[in-house]
């Protein structure tokens, strides 16, 4: 077999923690590899050493056969190498051509207008990328500045491309529609490295699967070759099963209510147009849209963070309309939000994680001294309860990795014992044993009679988790269907506007009847 790249003993330390430990890996051309391996692992450090962000601390590295040293970016993409991150590398005040232009190499830095355009062209065409050139990127979707990323690489004459989650923020369709730009890739020649939590698209998607666990490698298997426990199995190292429970709990009264709710993004634009629904205690809510279609504008206007410009929020018979988050909780209404954006309004980075549990009840201290040891003991048994890795609960958060401060998080919020838990993406980055510790600790919540808003982005897990699914599309609802009786292409057409089931009635397609909210049923 021919290999695009071979990685032979990579080892990679920072300070006491070894990251990497003597890995062994290989990408054959033309050949679509996953690289599986829970929070933690070293999937990304590995992936940064190929890109130029790292250098090994000892071990080798040969592309084409031929051993090599990368030095920096410039030094990866001049062999070949092109790395699309999770956090894209764009300039959002430039427009998708523009941001291409700025990082040709070589020959295309010379290119006239009109030549840079048309080379860029041909390269979407050969590869089926459909792309608005002169369209700026703070005005694109997630979607089109994902394309816009793979694209710049391969015009950059990318061979080799690794993906870092490239589907966690996209709809259904849209990874049919990125999976066939794969595929095109690598029957081009190219070879793809794609890192990903999800199971279900490594067996759709690869050719091979590699798992590390704990910095140390684990395997390479043929997909053909394998299944999805036998990989979960690899990554954690025992049996576990994947089977997401939903209990079934007796449904009480709506706990909160949300009537003709419009609220307006950071640019005064409507993120959130007219939107009516309830949830009850002892269920789970999903919310499932494509990303910018106003989930974080709705969280935060029920947390008390974001004004609303009409509508009303009604918190088991109470108005909390225009309160503060400081004044929801002084009137006793236990809600709690987990935003989208961990460590910029969740946690306080350069505090510990003593500290941070601290945060959310320091208005209950009794005197002027702060009881730190009793702090310490409820972060302590947060860490226990939810596998935090961490040197100690002194340890400041900015120094987890991102699924240890989603867990730190998440702890913290239902420390609290709120009856209505608002929460965004709650295992975005996490692996799949974590995942599965979380959605464990939603359904205890639920099976003490908390209501939950569950906003997701992977629909297989919102059908197995959520007793129902709310569909918004630019702010618009679109419908609301029981998990028992629609299907995820479905809510895909929903995500996109393609299907608006909001006025229908009764049971049509699998679509519940709840999909519409009367005043009998929010009564009932």
């Amino acid at each position: 077999m021919e290999y695009a790249i071979e990685l032979k003993n990579i080892s990679k330390s920072f300070g006491p923690v070894a990251a990497n430990k003597n890995i062994n890996l290989s990408l054959a051309k033309g050949e679509i590899l996953a690289l599986l391996g829970e929070n933690g692992s070293g999937k990304t450090t590995l992936m940064n050493m190929l890109s130029g962000i790292y250098m090994p601390d000892s071990g080798s590295i040969f592309i084409d056969g031929k051993r090599v040293q990368i030095n920096s970016p410039e030094d990866s993409g001049k062999l070949g190498i092109g790395m699309v991150h999770q956090h894209f590398k764009l300039v959002e005040r430039f427009t998708a051509l523009e941001n291409i232009r700025i990082g040709m190499r070589g020959e295309g830095r010379f290119l006239h207008g009109n030549e840079v355009r048309n080379k860029i062209e041909n390269t979407a065409s050969r590869f089926g990328f459909e792309i608005d050139l002169d369209k700026k990127v703070a005005n694109m979707a997630v979607s089109e500045k994902q394309t816009l990323e793979i694209l710049k690489v391969l015009c950059y004459g990318a061979k080799i491309i690794i993906l870092d989650e490239p589907t966690a923020v996209l709809t259904v369709q849209e990874i049919d529609r990125l999976f066939n730009v794969l595929r095109r890739m690598k029957n081009e020649g190219h070879s793809i490295i794609i890192i990903t939590h999800k199971l279900n698209e490594v067996m759709e998607i690869s050719d091979r699967v590699t798992v590390l666990r704990h910095g140390d490698y684990i395997g390479t298997v043929n997909t053909k070759e394998t299944n999805d426990k036998e990989l979960t199995e690899l990554m954690v190292g025992r049996k576990i099963t994947l089977n997401i429970d939903r209990p079934v709990i007796e449904k009480t009264h709506p706990l909160l209510e949300i009537r003709d709710l419009t609220v307006k993004n950071d640019e005064g634009a409507i993120a959130v147009d007219h939107i009516n629904f309830y949830i009850r205690g002892g269920e789970i809510l999903g919310v499932a849209g494509i990303a910018g279609s106003g989930q974080k504008e709705l969280c935060e206007a029920i947390a008390g963070l974001r004004k609303i410009e009409e509508g009303h929020m009604i918190h088991e018979g109470e108005s909390i309309v225009g309160m503060s988050p400081k004044k929801i909780l002084e009137h006793g209404i236990s809600m709690s939000f987990i935003p989208e954006d961990r460590l910029g309004m969740g946690l306080a980075p350069s505090l510990s994680i003593t500290d941070n549990m601290i945060l959310k009840s320091y208005n209950d201290t009794k005197g002027i001294f702060v009881d730190r040891k009793s702090a310490r003991e409820e972060a302590q048994k947060v860490i226990r309860k939810l596998e935090i890795n961490t040197p100690s609960a002194d340890t400041p958060v900015r120094r987890l990795s991102g699924g240890n401060v989603q867990k730190v998080l998440l702890g913290r919020e239902i420390k609290s014992g709120p009856n209505v838990l608002i929460t965004a993406y709650p295992v975005r980055g996490l692996d799949i044993n974590s995942s599965y510790t979380i959605y464990d600790i939603l359904n205890g919540e639920k099976k003490k009679g908390v209501g939950i808003l569950f906003v997701g982005e992977d629909l297989d897990v919102m059908l197995s988790l959520c007793d129902k699914i709310m569909v918004i599309c630019h702010g618009k609802l679109q419908g609301v269907v029981n998990s028992d009786h629609t299907t995820k292409e479905e809510i895909g057409l929903m995500m996109t506007g393609t299907l608006n089931i909001v006025n229908k009635e009764g049971k049509t397609d699998g679509i519940a009847k709840d999909s519409a909210f009367t005043d009998e049923e929010v009564k009932a």
